[in-house]
């Protein structure tokens, strides 16, 4: 049939939901339960605030899914960002109950129920991001940032969203009196976090509705102004949002060429995610310090079953290569 040639068989579900929910313990038993009868793969959160989930599965699955859901009172009008996909992009279901569906644990944290800055259409946050005065910032960890944002947009120096807050108190003077622009990958984290920033005295601050994800599916904007690609958390590890432009931002981790690959440290011990390509994986044994490198515990050694011999010399070609290149400089 056309138009159906290039359709894919699996599909990648985005949603969250703020909502109150009685007894959010028996709910995820539940839903684990009732997740795994489908045949879906996944993680979502469930929360007294609500849920947070993101699910692969088959166009019948996710079909199934997201009408149950939405027969629900609680998720009627729940939104879903779909992607195609060949496949699962998780390889097991997990619901877990949590305090938070993002860990901010402020003290004086605002529900978003009660709460939250003004949504911005993916139009028109590309306008005010052209505006003066205006400040865009990331709401993401720094590894993702590497990998793609916003033109222009602030890096904050953080690893964990939890870490936000007292980044906003560091730097207030850098963002007080402007026009905000706040963006996730999908929205929560704007949603959770937006109102406390008001509640801190900023007074103009926005985010983008439907988050990074949505930007890039709109069929007026086709993703332009973003750089790079999108992290996502999973087995994909990153998604295009720019239709118009693609421009690579990442770089190496050992080399700082372009790159876009996403690698987890070798040394379980610190499993720090890198950019680096596959020839620099093979080179530096997949990990990122040399600390790593020589942990008896470096999975990559492990994996290729390589003999102390073989390690000495990887390292020895390092070190050589290190100290030729500290000469030139």
């Amino acid at each position: 049939m056309k138009g159906t040639e290039n359709k894919k068989d699996y599909r990648v579900l985005l949603y969250y939901k703020f909502v109150e929910i009685d007894d959010p313990e028996t709910f995820t038993q539940e839903h684990l339960a009732y997740c795994k009868n489908l045949g879906l793969k996944g993680r979502i959160l469930i929360a007294s605030e609500g849920i947070n989930g993101t699910v692969s599965g088959t166009v019948e699955q996710t079909d199934k899914y997201m009408a149950d859901l939405k027969s629900d009172p609680r998720f009627h009008d729940i939104v879903f960002k779909i992607d195609e996909a060949d496949g699962h992009a998780f390889k097991k279901m997990h619901v877990r109950h949590r305090p938070e569906l993002v860990t901010l644990r402020l003290k004086d944290s605002v529900s978003p129920l009660e709460k939250t800055a003004k949504f911005l259409s993916p139009k028109e946050f590309r306008e005010a991001m052209l505006e003066e005065d205006t400040v865009i910032l990331d709401a993401r960890n720094d590894y993702e940032y590497d990998l793609g944002h916003f033109r222009g947009a602030i890096r904050p120096d953080i690893r964990n969203f939890r870490e936000l807050p007292q980044w906003i108190r560091d730097n207030k003077e850098r963002l007080q009196g402007k026009k905000i622009l706040t963006y996730c990958t999908g929205g929560i984290r704007c949603e959770k976090f937006t109102g406390w920033m008001e509640e801190e005295g900023f007074d103009e601050v926005y985010q983008l509705e439907g988050g990074i994800v949505t930007y890039g599916k709109d069929e007026e904007v086709k993703g332009d102004l973003w750089d790079g690609k999108c992290y996502v958390f999973d087995e994909r590890i990153s998604v295009p949002i720019n239709r118009v432009e693609h421009v690579v931002v990442g770089r190496d981790h050992f080399d700082g060429t372009p790159c876009e690959r996403y690698v987890n440290c070798a040394n379980p011990d610190c499993n720090k995610q890198i950019l680096c390509s596959e020839e620099n994986e093979h080179k530096y044994l997949r990990g990122c310090s040399h600390e790593c490198r020589i942990s008896p515990r470096n999975r990559y050694v492990i994996e290729h079953n390589l003999s102390q011999e073989e390690v000495e010399e990887r390292l020895k070609r390092i070190e050589e290569e290190q100290h030729a290149s500290s000469l030139k400089a």
